[in-house]
Parts: structure tokens; C-alpha cells; sequence
């Protein structure tokens, strides 16, 4: 960790408003994507981001200099997405797929060359329990192991949700290509 983030982050345990801003500053742009990926709306994503930051300076404390802050921030921010999903009503599916159907991550299509815009859409449009399985597994990299375990859901609940993300997106791209292409 460079210095000068090592002092911010000392700063902002002490209550320094003008090293939380610098903090805030560095930060926003990636945690704010981190917000609307598991948000469905611009809006619920603009709600975690600030209550996020809020509970990040709350608890910068408890960050004790072992592993990257934007680690430990990133996965604060996320935490607190998936608490605020788990307070919605009839949030997650859990019912299992006796035959999972291996669905490839290839799409077919060159989606390199698509708009972010349009891919985060895409993922935004999933329905909560698939885009919350998709993003912790895609994006954040966890097995599905621990995927059951920070949504308690069975692990073959989240293979199957993972795997009906896959293909509602897969038909998603498939559907936007094709609109594109005529």
C-alpha cells in the first residue's frame, strides 16, 4: 500500500472530513460500478453507494492494513448490496434444478465489442437471485461453495442460478447482435 493512502486511510480513522472526500474521490467510480451490477435500478445503486460509503467510514477502524483496502472496501460495498436485497420480499429463489444444463460462457457473439452500457443493462435486467449469483461469481470470483454460504442458499441453487443467468443473458446478446445486425 502506498504511503499516501496508508496516511488517508489514518486520517479518516481520527474523523477527517477532507481525507474521507480524497478517499470518497479515489474510489467512487469502482465502487459505484461494484453498485449498479447488483442494483437493478441507477437509483437502489445510487441508495448502496452512499449508505456504503457511509458504513465504510463508519467501520474504516476495523481495517487493519493486512490485504488491500480496495478489497476490504469493495467487499464492505458488496456486503452491504446483498444486506439491503436480502430486506426485499420473496428475494431469492430456492428451489433447486434436479439437471443443471451446462450453459457455455461463450455466447457466440463478439461481446468485446459491445457498449458497456448495453452489458450492464443486460446483467441489471436479470432477475435479483440469478444477477446476485452471476455477479459474485463472475465478477467477485467466489466458488460456489462460498456463494451458498453469503446467500444461504444450497450450492446447487446457486449452480442453477448461475446457469439460468448465463442463458437469460446468452438470449439477451443473442436477441441485441441480431436487432444490430439488421
Amino acid at each position: 500500500m502506498n504511503t499516501s493512502l496508508e496516511q488517508l486511510i489514518n486520517k479518516c480513522k481520527q474523523g477527517d472530513r477532507k481525507a474521507q472526500e480524497e478517499i470518497y474521490k479515489e474510489f467512487s467510480a469502482l465502487l459505484f460500478s461494484v453498485c449498479l451490477r447488483y442494483n437493478a435500478t441507477y437509483e437502489d445503486a445510487q441508495d448502496a453507494f452512499q449508505e456504503g460509503f457511509m458504513l465504510a467510514f463508519k467501520k474504516i477502524d476495523q481495517f487493519n492494513f493486512t490485504g488491500s483496502f480496495e478489497g476490504w472496501i469493495r467487499r464492505l460495498m458488496v456486503n452491504n448490496c446483498l444486506e439491503k436485497l436480502r430486506k426485499k420480499p420473496s428475494y431469492f429463489i430456492t428451489e433447486e434444478l434436479a439437471n443443471v444444463v451446462d450453459i457455455s460462457e461463450d455466447s457466440g457473439q463478439d461481446v468485446d465489442k459491445m457498449d458497456y452500457e448495453v452489458l450492464l443493462n443486460c446483467v441489471q435486467q436479470l432477475p435479483p437471485q440469478y444477477r446476485q449469483v452471476f455477479n459474485l461469481a463472475v465478477f467477485e470470483g467466489y466458488s460456489h461453495q462460498e456463494i451458498a454460504e453469503i446467500l444461504t442458499i444450497s450450492v446447487g441453487t446457486s449452480k442453477s442460478n448461475l446457469s439460468r443467468a448465463r442463458a437469460i443473458l446468452k438470449d439477451k446478446i443473442n436477441t441485441l447482435t441480431q436487432a444490430n445486425s439488421q
